[in-house]
């Protein structure tokens, strides 16, 4: 029987493709590998394998970081053989620690170079995004060094006692259709694949850094890269934990909707994200065998946070809230919690829960508020940060 809210009507979370009920946790991971096979087959397109070789080179490491208290390295990896995809990855680790520290791992938009203004941080030599503050023809310049700092605020980060961890998102894919990245050579998906896929490679060699504690490494994204987070993490179940910000349509929100972003306004804007069968569903989302809860219920047992901002109607928050509402089907049926609340919190209020939720005053945005409630949420939900000395 399908699940309604408003005047939409949402697949059923816990019935198999053949009508057949759901009813117990053991029979889940048939459900999960189900819904993954669709979402490839109908919407994303499917992840290609995972690289045979990984090779990382540290291409400069400042123990002395904001003054002594983080190391900042930068790491080139090589994912697997030509055509191969590289990743500068930017790492800042708190050097005052006990052992392995939790880490946040995401994309950055415009280079790493925007989020430090050290000056060994290289800056990205393919195609960038002219929206990005002092970009010249599509390629990234040295006057937009540091200007970005507030969307991963690394002080921040390491004085909670958490790494972290960006690398930019064309590395993997530009975001533009007319360039692709050489991961494409490797099968049929859209970019929002490639940067998940990338994520998820990313999550995976740091969970082989000694400075890092592999079963607490969380995904993290605004916008197209919260989409990203979300996806990587809902693939990759080595991957503790999501937090997908404001990632809407094609993300956290349903493709069932008359309120933001629709499948046919971002299949339109963006064709290159998803696969092409998913434009089949341009004007009649309701033909689709699931909605986003499938996608986010993938998580379950493990925690993830959607945080939005009232004054993003486009990201569609209500609706964000309805599919975690029904998405928590999977935590209950796991024994592992369920979302508490019934309702849209108040603005500011944490539902502090495995899937967890939270809308903010303000528009569409990443900064240091924001990741003031990711770390509290990471504090409870990923078992916390290692004692710092």
């Amino acid at each position: 029987m399908a699940q309604t809210h408003d005047r939409f009507d949402y697949p059923d979370l816990l019935t198999f493709a053949d009508g057949s009920p759901v009813t117990t946790g053991e029979a889940w991971p048939r459900r999960r590998e189900e819904l993954k096979r669709l979402f490839q087959q109908e919407m994303y397109g499917f992840f290609p394998p995972a690289p045979q070789k990984v090779a990382a080179e540290v291409r400069f490491a400042d123990e002395g970081y904001l003054d002594g208290r983080a190391t900042l390295s930068e790491i080139a990896l090589v994912l697997g053989a030509a055509p191969a995809t590289s990743i500068n990855l930017l790492l800042a680790v708190p050097n005052a620690r006990k052992g392995p520290v939790g880490a946040f791992v995401g994309m950055n938009f415009g280079g790493n170079h925007t989020l430090s203004d050290h000056p060994r941080v290289a800056l990205p030599q393919g195609w960038v995004p002219n929206w990005i503050e002092q970009t010249q023809n599509n390629r990234a310049t040295e006057a937009a060094r540091g200007l970005r700092a507030d969307r991963f605020p690394i002080a921040q980060i390491i004085e909670r006692g958490y790494a972290l961890a960006t690398f930019y998102m064309g590395d993997v894919d530009p975001d533009t259709p007319e360039i692709r990245g050489a991961i494409h050579a490797h099968g049929q998906f859209g970019t929002l694949v490639a940067w998940a896929w990338g994520l998820q490679q990313a999550a995976a060699w740091l969970g082989t850094h000694p400075a890092i504690d592999a079963g607490r490494i969380a995904t993290v994204g605004h916008s197209r890269n919260g989409k990203t987070a979300l996806l990587a993490a809902a693939f990759d179940e080595r991957i503790a934990m999501a937090i997908p910000h404001q990632a809407g349509c094609g993300g956290t929100a349903p493709s069932r909707t008359a309120i933001g972003e629709t499948i046919r306004q971002i299949n339109d804007r963006f064709p290159h994200w998803f696969n092409g069968a998913f434009k089949r569903y341009n004007d009649r989302p309701e033909a689709l065998p699931f909605d986003q809860h499938g996608l986010i219920a993938l998580m379950a047992p493990r925690p993830v946070l959607l945080t939005n901002a009232a004054g993003d109607q486009w990201a569609n928050p209500a609706g964000q809230f309805e599919m975690l509402r029904l998405a928590a089907a999977a935590w209950r049926l796991l024994g592992a919690g369920d979302l508490d609340a019934e309702a849209m919190p108040e603005l500011n209020r944490l539902v502090d829960s495995t899937p967890g939720y939270l809308i903010r005053p303000g528009n569409h945005s990443m900064g240091p508020q924001d990741w003031s409630v990711f770390l509290d949420f990471a504090d409870r939900r990923l078992a916390g940060p290692a004692p710092v000395s």
